[in-house]
């Protein structure tokens, strides 16, 4: 009787959903055994049907209304994804080459918080920070995400501690790059200051892909190790903070070359399993960039999905969308990361969203590069509305608007607040501009 249960246990499996297990049962045995079989297939529906439904129930469900798994944060309590926005900070923000050239108001997180907390849509934000931040000012880099999470705590506004990047480092890029600390340049040949940290930049390839090799060295210690215990104090900071929602290991690294999807699987997995024995918050890995469609590093699904790690548990794969997702090149990309999702079994968290548009143009060092044209760039009520519903349409984790910063944007909708700064108090006087109006009404209808 066990093997006959075997056997209709494997054949079943090798069927089509439109096929039953009498049909095949007809064709394989005589009338008398049909009897016998039947009785068997009750039996196995009984034994089985538990089975089924728990592994039913453990697949991963990246829709709308429903959590992942039980023992995962992955929704708000209302059942409806995370909606926030971009915050940036001081001391977190301020590049090792360059100091702030703004005032910064000592009431900012205060404010900004008890602003926030009066908009019921919006659920957290994406603070972002920077290593070489850490680096320049340690006590006052740690003491401003304190500060962070207290206030947070305060307002009852969670918070995702992302650990960003923009353009590698202030080493490669004096003027505009923030990101990894100098001391892991420390090849002056191969890495030489002020050489470009974009993804064009030669020196930015040998340097990502060294990172990626795990060759980058300091006194004998690898750069893994070292961003890792970076990483921990941040952890160890913000973990008891019941504002905390989760962390980003690291925001848009860079890919050059088709053999570092897998080595950035192997990055993120370490990072995350080392993490995972200070915190069971949600974790967030991030998109590469460039996300260049015809691009011969290979940007597709099948790449992305190998830069998830091993343990999915309470994992979150970011992207960034600038633009509408149901056109053209925008939605191109969501594609690729809704299959992305699919094939990594990840939900997707939309980290940074807006609507932007890029021109064509040369930097000093005749390389063609696209910048963003503030004349050409704007969002209104009813584009707002179309890029959240794309959103809405796939089922996502949480979405959060670019952004909201103490400092002016020559990009009008690049910020959500105006700031009068008062030389006699040090205080600003927080303004919300329209555009955080505009991100409001688009989250309330989402939620609708």
């Amino acid at each position: 009787m066990f093997k006959i249960f075997q056997i209709v246990i494997v054949k079943s499996m090798d069927m089509g959903a439109h096929e039953s297990y009498e049909s095949y049962v007809s064709v394989s045995v005589n009338k008398k055994m049909r009897i016998e079989f039947t009785v068997v297939i009750m039996l196995c529906t009984v034994f089985i049907s538990p089975c089924l439904a728990d592994n039913i129930a453990a697949e991963p469900n990246i829709g709308y209304n429903s959590p992942v798994s039980d023992n995962r944060q992955f929704l708000s309590q209302e059942g409806h994804p995370y909606l926030g926005i971009n915050m940036r900070g001081y001391y977190t923000s301020m590049a090792q080459s360059r100091d702030s050239k703004f005032l910064f108001p000592n009431n900012y997180y205060e404010s900004s918080f008890q602003i926030l907390s009066k908009t019921p849509a919006i659920d957290h934000v994406r603070y972002r920070f920077y290593w070489e931040s850490y680096i320049k000012n340690p006590t006052a880099f740690m003491n401003e995400i304190e500060q962070v999470a207290n206030t947070a705590d305060k307002y009852g506004i969670k918070v995702i501690y992302d650990n960003h990047q923009f353009h590698t480092s202030s080493w490669l890029n004096v003027d505009r790059g923030t990101g990894f600390p100098h001391y892991l340049f420390n090849d002056s040949l191969l890495y030489k200051q002020n050489s470009g940290g974009s993804p064009k930049s030669v020196a930015a390839k040998a340097w990502w892909t060294n990172w990626w090799n795990d060759a980058v060295r300091v006194n004998g210690t690898d750069g893994w190790v070292l961003q890792l215990d970076f990483l921990k104090k941040i952890v160890k900071t913000a973990e008891k903070h019941p504002s905390t929602l989760g962390y980003e290991i690291l925001s848009e690294p860079q890919v050059h070359d088709a053999d570092q999807w897998s080595k950035i699987g192997k990055y993120n997995n370490f990072i995350i399993n080392e993490l995972r024995n200070l915190t069971n918050k949600t974790i967030i890995y991030s998109m590469n960039i460039p996300i260049d469609l015809k691009s011969p590093i290979g940007v597709n699904a099948s790449n992305l999905a190998k830069m998830s790690p091993i343990n999915k548990e309470n994992v979150v794969f970011k992207f960034s969308m600038y633009g509408i997702p149901s056109e053209g090149y925008q939605r191109d990309k969501l594609q690729l990361f809704e299959n992305t999702s699919r094939i990594a079994g990840v939900p997707l968290y939309i980290g940074e969203w807006n609507n932007v548009k890029r021109v064509e143009t040369y930097n000093q060092r005749g390389e063609k590069v696209w910048y963003i044209d503030p004349s050409l760039s704007d969002i209104s009520q009813a584009i707002a509305n179309r890029i959240v519903n794309n959103f809405r349409n796939i089922g996502v984790w949480g979405l959060a608007f670019w952004e909201w910063s103490f400092i002016p944007s020559n990009t009008p909708n690049f910020n959500l607040v105006n700031n009068s700064y008062n030389n006699n108090t040090s205080q600003g006087l927080l303004h919300p501009t329209k555009y955080y109006t505009i991100m409001k009404n688009a989250y309330e209808q989402l939620n609708n």
